[in-house]
């Protein structure tokens, strides 16, 4: 969500006649996007924040922008006295304040449509930044903004504000006007991008989004992120083996293994409940890969309910797990009513037994792909090889001397292991890859 922010920022300074320098010194204007989720980010964003105090005192008419969840939809006063030299406080999502900061001079003026007005210049996102142009295949483009769920665990809500999901329309114009710079797959974001539409009426569904938005002319791919078990349904599970755009991928944490921790985190499941939509998702869905997350650490937990997030791992084999130490968020039900009682060495020891069983699953799942031609979108080139992705969302390195970048491949898997994969090219196509781009570029 951060990385789709940023570039809406940056295309709305575009919009003002500014243009990205590499280095810092050089700035008329610094935006520093920070995200909160977890301590080490937060501690990384004051560090980074600190260190440009230098950079204002040397050049007072340097304008600095905080943005995004350190300063959250309230709380710009308490950070205008810890960080008196930032000039603008923005919150997630919005460009708005730095917008009216800059144009406050008459002679820096322009004119706003009452829309962009309204959505905090969000419509600039629809032109990428000019640095970003023709260089991405890939984009991100929020559908559900906040979040009302408030899991005792997740500074989310307090910090990007309730569930609010973007009217339709303007999701579906800013897909085609990526398309139209090049992008050839779209990820639909969400907090629970599940309840996407439930606040609208009158609006699709996620899985009515999904349709409308898999007949846009140009894209290849539909991704979208993050899902909620309570919220996955059968219809929309229907929707993604039906649409041959949506990707086989899905995003849906379990965070933990055991009920009374999932009760103490208000995730508002069960183990079981998880086993059966797992299993539903793969009925449906056949040839699906899951990515999950998993906290270890949370208040409370004990060696034994730890064992249940371990052996529900193994029990389901993920393709993909996220994990993360248990960290502490000021403002949330855990920080306030908790105790962090689970030392640090234990979370590590905790998470480092899980983070081996995955990488042992992951090894086996992507093993079955060893001799299969499968399509790989291409991104960018790494030193001498291209990497792309599969529709599973496995990262796949190719080497070629020709232009892969935007192309949608057949290429048989060579070698596999936990977190990549190598392929090669079927000898025509290498041929005539040269062509292969020209026609993409047409499309």
């Amino acid at each position: 969500m951060n990385v789709a922010d940023s570039q809406r920022v940056a295309s709305a300074l575009e919009i003002l006649g500014y243009r990205a320098t590499r280095r810092a010194e050089e700035a008329q204007v610094i935006v520093l996007n920070t995200c909160v989720v977890r301590q080490s980010a937060e501690d990384k964003a004051n560090g980074r924040l600190s260190s440009l105090k230098p950079l204002k005192e040397k050049n007072p008419s340097l304008t600095i922008n905080l943005m995004g969840c350190m300063v959250g939809v309230k709380g710009q006063e308490r950070l205008g006295e810890v960080f008196p030299f930032v000039d603008v406080f923005s919150p997630p999502s919005d460009p708005g304040p730095l917008v009216s900061y800059l144009t406050q001079d008459e002679s820096r003026s322009i004119e706003l449509s009452e829309t962009q007005n309204r959505h905090g210049l969000m419509d600039a996102g629809l032109v990428l930044p000019e640095n970003e142009r023709g260089s991405l295949v890939s984009a991100h483009v929020p559908v559900v903004y906040g979040c009302s769920h408030a899991c005792t665990f997740c500074i989310i809500p307090y910090r990007r504000g309730i569930e609010r999901s973007r009217p339709v329309g303007e999701i579906v114009s800013e897909v085609r006007s990526l398309v139209s710079q090049g992008i050839r797959e779209v990820t639909l974001l969400g907090q629970i991008v599940d309840r996407y539409g439930k606040d609208i009426p009158d609006g699709p569904d996620l899985a009515g989004l999904l349709r409308i938005v898999n007949e846009v002319d140009g894209l290849a791919r539909v991704r979208f992120l993050t899902s909620h078990p309570n919220w996955m349904t059968s219809e929309l599970l229907e929707t993604i083996a039906e649409l041959p755009k949506v990707c086989a991928n899905i995003e849906v944490p379990i965070q933990a293994g055991d009920d009374q921790v999932l009760a103490n985190m208000k995730r508002n499941y069960t183990s079981d409940d998880y086993r059966r939509l797992i299993h539903k998702i793969r009925e449906i869905i056949p040839d699906v890969s899951i990515a999950t997350d998993i906290i270890v650490g949370f208040p409370g937990e004990t060696e034994a309910q730890f064992q249940k997030s371990y052996d529900i791992l193994a029990e389901l084999k993920l393709d993909v797990a996220h994990l993360a130490r248990f960290s502490p968020r000021p403002g949330t039900v855990a920080h306030r009513r908790m105790q962090d009682d689970v030392p640090d060495e234990e979370k590590l020891h905790r998470f480092r037994a899980l983070e081996d069983l995955q990488e042992g699953i992951a090894t086996q799942i992507n093993a079955a792909y060893l001799g299969k031609t499968v399509q790989v979108l291409f991104e960018e080139k790494i030193k001498n090889r291209w990497k792309g992705r599969t529709e599973t969302n496995k990262l796949v390195f190719v080497e070629s001397q020709k232009s892969l970048k935007g192309q949608l491949l057949p290429t048989q898997i060579s070698w596999t292991g936990p977190w990549s994969m190598q392929g090669r090219l079927p000898t025509s196509l290498k041929d005539s890859s040269a062509s292969l781009e020209l026609a993409s570029i047409d499309v």
